[in-house]
């Protein structure tokens, strides 16, 4: 095979960890592990709701060579240079996995590479992009037939968390966990933590007065150390911790390497940290999760694990993770704080009527997981995961749902074979 450059352009610690990592692996099972003759760059562009350690997590792929960071971005768009002055190969394919669709366009006519799209909702740049590998056959419904050959439905790329599970893999569990397992996942940003974390511990407190063969464990992001989240669990250091009725928790660290890091309340409850990624094996064996909006939706959805989406309103001008444009104003100074309240208040007011915002719901366009916004305290949530975990039937009725619409698996195998036919044009 001739020398080859495969670029992957991407944005975000979602895309990043639930588009670029399985795509990578399958670019690798289909073209080869040997770098001298397939050579897999990722670099990154601005995202607002970037965490700044996104270009860290990629290099972290043994399938990935090389990575550059979003900071330097637009001087790669402009000039076509890296920061470190990387080599490019002759012969080469850019492959989009988050961004905006018209870097592609640009970067490919820069390096004179041919381009493939995954295109998540919308297809755009028709005439100058080669290939797309779409979600859904609606992406590409309403394209102009003489571009129509170019698409292909490869389906959703974050229904393979579900299928990167194996089965046959013997989950490395604290002996301590029983089956009756629930899940935090308050977020991995300062915005959505700082409300996230109390009211999570919140529930977690309430839930086992109640029901003391729960337990609780929050699968840490990847973006995320403990000493960060614990920060948001210490009511000195975050205040917003109060309007929860939350008396605080503190990080546990052993010394043996072999246990786990824990957040211990004031009630005495102690919860485990779970530092693995991605923590799919984890994750399978709760019972429930409590979970914020994000990609942690679509990868508990394609998991098959009930959840409880909570969005808590108490302080509008923190909740600045908003993806796209509203979120990049919402993080402009001078502007982002007026223009937050704006956004929040309009979309409490008006989109949230529509009632989907967790992805397994946007999926079939309906609420099969609950999603809860506005005012929330972690007693009335508490009653609902108590109420589902008296009632097993509930839990088994929004399991086999979420196993309904999950969809087909092979997205990144589809998206690797358009990659290899590119490769040989």
């Amino acid at each position: 095979m001739t020398q080859v450059d495969i670029l992957i352009l991407s944005n975000g610690p979602g895309e990043v960890t639930t588009w670029v990592r399985p795509v990578v692996k399958a670019l690798r099972q289909e073209l080869g592990d040997d770098p001298s003759v397939v050579r897999i760059s990722v670099v990154l562009s601005p995202c607002s709701n970037a965490s700044g350690k996104e270009a860290a997590i990629a290099l972290s792929y043994p399938e990935v060579d090389r990575v550059q960071g979003a900071e330097h971005f637009w001087q790669f768009l402009l000039w076509g240079k890296t920061f470190d002055n990387w080599d490019w190969r002759s012969h080469g394919v850019v492959v989009f996995l988050g961004g905006d669709q018209i870097f592609p366009v640009v970067i490919g006519k820069k390096l004179g590479y041919r381009t493939v799209v995954y295109a998540e909702w919308s297809a755009r740049w028709h005439k100058w992009i080669d290939r797309f590998g779409v979600m859904k056959p609606q992406v590409a419904a309403n394209v102009p037939q003489k571009y129509a050959h170019k698409f292909t439905v490869v389906g959703d790329l974050m229904v393979e968390a579900g299928e990167s599970l194996d089965s046959n893999s013997p989950l490395s569990i604290t002996p301590s966990l029983p089956t009756e397992l629930i899940g935090l996942l308050p977020g991995s940003k300062a915005a959505k933590l700082a409300q996230g974390v109390p009211l999570a511990l919140g529930i977690a407190e309430y839930v086992h007065a109640k029901r003391p063969q729960t337990k609780f464990v929050i699968p840490l992001a990847p973006t995320l150390d403990l000493q960060t989240l614990a920060s948001f669990a210490n009511p000195q250091k975050n205040p917003i911790a109060e309007t929860f009725g939350f008396g605080g928790a503190s990080l546990i660290v052993p010394k043996d390497a072999n246990s786990k890091a824990l957040l211990k309340t004031t009630t005495g409850l102690t919860v485990e940290l779970w530092q693995e990624n991605p923590a799919y094996h984890l994750l399978s064996q709760c019972c429930i999760c409590l979970t914020t909006v994000g990609a942690n939706t679509a990868e508990l959805g394609a998991l098959g694990v009930p959840m409880i989406v909570l969005l808590p309103t108490q302080q509008l001008d923190a909740m600045r993770a908003w993806d796209g444009l509203p979120g990049l104003l919402a993080n402009l100074p001078g502007v982002g704080t007026p223009f937050t309240k704006v956004i929040n208040w309009l979309f409490l007011r008006f989109v949230r009527r529509k009632g989907l915002l967790a992805w397994p719901n946007i999926w079939a366009q309906e609420e099969i997981v609950p999603e809860l916004m506005g005012r929330l305290q972690p007693q009335e949530i508490g009653e609902m995961v108590l109420d589902l975990l008296a009632h097993p039937e509930k839990l088994a009725d929004i399991r086999a749902k979420l196993r309904k619409i999950r969809g087909e698996s092979g997205a990144a195998q589809k998206i690797a074979q358009i990659v290899s036919e590119e490769i040989g044009k």
